[in-house]
């Protein structure tokens, strides 16, 4: 696959010339490889190395318990310890002893390491404290859909980053995609196959290697089954509160159980889950935090949800790259999707009319947020006063 621009590469290219470790970590398939075989292009000069922990001779070689056997081999592959050295790692998370030898070389060599890995659970329970104050996590996501429509060659002809009231020109141009976008979400792969029956099998591939591969090198669990029925349930209740006690009911495990393989698949980044806002306890839902898959595609692969519910977590995956996500909720039901930084209150229906956008308003302004939208898939005729989804980032 060619290397595309995505929107985390400036800052990524910004910390190539600094000193701390850079970490990219985040869901299968998201282009980590990609993006650090781009960042290791345009670091100048050759004393620079590439090593892919899939290949068992460099996990023997990062495994090698004489650390400075490890710099005598970069030597003789050509490099040199007399001046600056770019080491690329990827998959860092095959050998976890890895991050001893990276902390050693770090503090003894003039080394700048770029190192991927598929799990923020790895890297929150070893890196914090092997590399504490020597790192710089980026986490890579699936595509936007500005990203999604560079994949695709096709501008967008807004600020991605604005909320600009429904254009039906730019709606009737890029509707198609957007279908597209929330049908199969933006794992590259996916995006660039050509075919749906290609995309299908592109998805069950990277679910499997997830659940098989994933999985298995991060916990302990050897039995996937329960963990994909949970998943499967997850999907089935997108956008819903979650409720471990019915969770842990229906797939036979206990609740501890479920909990613990909810924060699993949260720190996996395969799901996330969004927190209520609240004000008045009497009122006002308080706990419960309501599930959002971080990629549309898997979501689907997963389960048939509602077209209403595709488009919300679709909004969702849009929305999460602009700051923190709650949602707001009355116990009497009434309740406003998403409150993004808390101060801007975002109502989704797939068919939006002005009757929605009062209940918004009023909603909100018990609150006293007043920034307010109105997200919709599809326009209702005479009526403007929304944002369309496709016009989101």
């Amino acid at each position: 696959m060619n290397f595309y621009n995505r929107d985390i590469l400036h800052s990524l290219q910004q910390h190539l010339n600094r000193r701390p470790v850079t970490v990219i970590t985040g869901l299968r398939r998201t282009g980590k490889t990609t993006l650090l075989k781009h960042l290791l292009s345009i670091f100048p000069g050759n004393n620079k190395i590439y090593l892919d922990l899939e290949r068992l001779d460099n996990r023997e070689l990062l495994g090698e318990k004489n650390y400075d056997n490890i710099i005598s081999t970069f030597r003789a592959r050509g490099l040199s310890d007399k001046e600056k050295m770019l080491i690329a790692i990827d998959e860092v998370q095959l050998v976890p002893g890895c991050v001893s030898v990276i902390k050693y070389l770090y503090d003894n060599y003039d080394i700048k390491f770029i190192i991927t890995g598929s799990s923020s659970y790895y890297i929150k329970d070893l890196f914090n404290e092997s590399l504490s104050g020597r790192k710089k996590v980026f986490q890579l996501n699936s595509l936007n859909f500005s990203e999604f429509l560079k994949f695709k060659s096709i501008a967008l002809n807004s600020d991605p980053l604005s909320f600009r009231y429904f254009n039906n020109a730019e709606y009737q141009r890029l509707n198609f995609y957007y279908s597209e976008y929330i049908r199969f979400g933006g794992l590259p792969e996916v995006v660039m196959a050509e075919t749906d029956d290609e995309k299908r099998d592109i998805l069950n591939d990277i679910l499997g290697s997830y659940l098989n591969i994933d999985i298995k090198n991060i916990s302990d669990i050897r039995d996937q089954k329960n963990l994909h029925i949970l998943l499967k349930m997850l999907a089935a209740r997108v956008a819903s509160r979650l409720d471990y006690s019915k969770l842990a009911s229906l797939t036979g495990i206990s609740r501890t159980t479920v909990t613990n393989y909810i924060n699993l698949l949260e720190d996996t980044f395969m799901i996330f889950r969004v927190p209520v806002l609240s004000f008045n306890p009497d009122r006002e839902i308080v706990k419960a935090q309501k599930v959002y898959f971080t990629d549309n595609g898997i979501l689907n692969s997963l389960a048939e949800a509602g077209s209403g519910l595709q488009f919300e977590n679709a909004v969702f995956n849009q929305l999460k790259f602009r700051g923190t996500l709650q949602y707001y909720s009355l116990k009497n039901g009434r309740e406003i999707d998403f409150i993004l930084n808390g101060q801007t209150a975002i109502e989704v229906k797939e068919t939006g009319a002005p009757q929605d956008l009062k209940r918004l308003e009023l909603l909100a302004g018990n609150i006293n947020i007043n920034e307010r939208y109105l997200i919709s898939r599809y326009p209702v005729p005479g009526f403007t006063d929304f944002v369309w989804g496709g016009d989101i980032s």
